[in-house]
């Protein structure tokens, strides 16, 4: 890679980021981060972009999921434990529905900082920064809070090492153990009150474990019924800290951004010419890039070409955040032409950030049929476009939260308010996030059928 350095970025324009009062302070925490261990390795990477090489060829399935955005002050193990949990209940349904393998990337250790539509917030007549995360800012409405402090990436750092360091202990430990997930997965299906739609793929599962468990494949016998791999990811936003965390491999000689597995580029920060794209064309990690509905065939190529001009196979995943009422408009253009040039991607869907609307109590919300009927549609785009759809992407918990309405529990937007946690956008709960994976599991036995 010619003219690159994990700092050629700081030549070209940038959009979203932070006003440091204090250069000094902020170089001196850029200094430390550079000394620190990476968080991740660059052969678990290189892991990555293997398998998502093979969704790519239509040989797997991406789920990646976790927060908006994660918080320091809603750190502890059982909300990390929660959010593994149901990402692994999900992957089961989704690899049995599938028939193939499907890769788990959590939005999780590193999704701290967020993109805003205006530098400035506005309440009651008083002016202030928007929360940008909490790497850059409280969220609180007061000044002292709003205002961007470089310490805050060092706090960021020692969650996201606590955190990986959870997560490789739930994945290799034991709570990973097939026989635990489906019977959490029971569990949601007895209780949820369209249980009889779902009945049937629990109980086809729960026959598969059964015969392996007669052939021998048993926890003890194979350790992945036992054992799991988890990948990481967050939207590289902030890019003093992403290049403080860019590391040379030493086997390779090639440059990674170890702050996470996989890190992507949001819809505000994918300009061509600008900061974002520069310091993501260098890196060797798998980058997602966000394609929203206004986006044109040529801005799909560009990027391609700026991003991954050997067209490698697990670099590029195009995640599209269109809405239900635009998507099927507005993708088919964009695959014939992705797959008229024979460039390799996976395609996922990000169904959450095009259906964001406001409820009457103020509070933003998000619509459970929107969000399914946006994955059905991506699902029929590829069908009838003859690609493949590679992935989903969703912003969801484990935790027991209302924040989007609709489901089997039919939340209401007046039920909004009883237990409201997120800091940013809303989030599915564990209930919901299941409930979709039992009804995208038969959009993705179509979608692997339809590969022979």
């Amino acid at each position: 890679m010619t003219n690159w350095s994990a700092r050629s970025w700081r030549d070209k324009p940038i959009q979203q980021q932070p006003n440091y009062t204090d250069p000094d302070q902020l170089k001196t925490v850029e200094h430390q981060l550079k000394t620190y261990p990476p968080l991740v390795f660059a052969e678990e990477i290189r892991a990555l972009r293997t398998q998502l090489g093979r969704v790519s060829q239509g040989k797997g399935f991406l789920l990646q999921g976790g927060d908006c955005a994660e918080s320091f002050a809603d750190f502890n193990a059982p909300k990390i434990r929660d959010t593994f949990k149901v990402i692994l209940q999900m992957a089961v349904v989704l690899t049995f529905a599938g028939s193939c393998p499907v890769t788990k990337v959590a939005r999780m250790a590193g999704q701290y900082a967020k993109p805003r539509s205006s530098d400035l917030e506005s309440i009651d007549g008083v002016e202030l920064p928007s929360y940008r995360g909490d790497i850059i800012n409280g969220s609180e409405f007061t000044s002292a809070a709003r205002q961007p402090d470089p310490q805050r990436m060092m706090q960021a750092y020692h969650h996201s090492a606590a955190t990986l360091n959870l997560l490789r202990a739930f994945a290799q430990g034991g709570l990973a153990d097939l026989h635990k997930v489906h019977k959490w997965n029971m569990s949601f299906v007895a209780a949820n009150p369209l249980k009889d739609q779902y009945l049937k793929v629990a109980e086809q599962i729960q026959s598969a474990l059964k015969f392996m468990e007669v052939m021998g494949i048993t926890a003890e016998t194979n350790a992945t019924i036992h054992e799991t791999q988890l990948f990481t990811s967050h939207e590289a936003l902030l890019l003093p800290y992403e290049e403080a965390l860019t590391r040379t491999d030493t086997l390779t000689g090639l440059p990674y951004d170890c702050s996470a597995h996989m890190v992507w580029i949001g819809e505000r920060t994918r300009q061509l010419d600008h900061a974002h794209v520069e310091f993501m064309r260098g890196i060797h990690n798998p980058i997602g890039v966000k394609i929203g509905p206004t986006t044109k065939p040529d801005d799909v190529i560009h990027l391609l070409d700026a991003l991954n001009p050997e067209n490698e196979m697990g670099r590029m995943t195009l995640i599209t955040r269109m809405g239900a009422g635009n998507l099927a408009d507005a993708l088919p253009a964009l695959v014939r032409r992705v797959k008229a040039e024979g460039r390799h991607v996976v395609w996922s869907s990000d169904p959450m950030h095009g259906n964001t609307v406001k409820a009457e109590n103020g509070l933003k919300t998000r619509n459970f049929d929107a969000i399914h009927q946006e994955l059905r549609q991506f699902f029929a785009v590829h069908q009838a476009e003859g690609t493949y759809p590679g992935g989903v992407h969703l912003e969801m918990t484990g935790e027991d939260v209302t924040e989007c309405t609709g489901g089997a529990y039919q939340i209401s937007e007046q039920d909004l308010t009883q237990r409201y946690r997120t800091q940013c956008d809303p989030r599915l709960n564990a209930d919901q996030v299941l409930e979709l994976a039992f009804l995208v599991a038969d959009s993705l036995r179509e979608a692997r059928q339809g590969r022979g």
